[in-house]
């Protein structure tokens, strides 16, 4: 399932997401190599594959008697269901605001690689417990995300 060639990065300097992070806030990315630009890319990550799907359809029955979001809030331009907030050559941002906590997902091209990094900044308890609960999956689910775009670059 895990493509070798995606590896933990530090996030790029050139990133936006820099202007969002703050003490506190919880940073990952992973890259692999590739030569897509960062919305062709984009487009597969959040293209999920079934089993991942099963698990965001799961996530949305748990949260929804908490009152957070689903499917995300309407936007004129979504990659899956994450509002685009920036979009250039070289980096798409996605994400949006819930009452838990803010997030934000970047795909960046730079020096032939698409690095994904995701930013989470968490409004109370109930965002530090979603988080850790979710961490896992999220962790798979990325480097599975990166794995899909390695292999369709090549």
């Amino acid at each position: 399932m895990f493509h070798s060639a995606v590896k933990r990065t530090a996030l790029s300097a050139r990133s936006l997401l820099h202007k969002r992070i703050k003490q506190g806030d919880f940073l990952d990315c992973f890259s692999v190599a590739s030569d897509l630009s960062p919305r062709q890319a984009a487009e597969i990550i959040t293209s999920f594959p079934a089993w991942a799907m099963a698990l965001v359809r799961l996530r949305g029955v748990l949260v929804a008697p908490f009152g957070l979001s689903t499917s995300g809030p309407n936007a004129t331009d979504k990659v899956g269901i994450f509002p685009v907030e920036h979009d250039d050559e070289t980096e798409v941002i996605a994400g949006f605001n819930d009452r838990h906590l803010d997030f934000r997902v970047s795909v960046l091209s730079e020096n032939g690689r698409i690095s994904l990094a995701t930013w989470v900044h968490r409004h109370n308890l109930g965002g530090r417990l979603y988080l850790a609960a979710i961490l896992p999956f999220h962790i798979l689910i990325a480097r599975n995300a990166l794995a899909r775009v390695s292999r369709a670059s090549a």
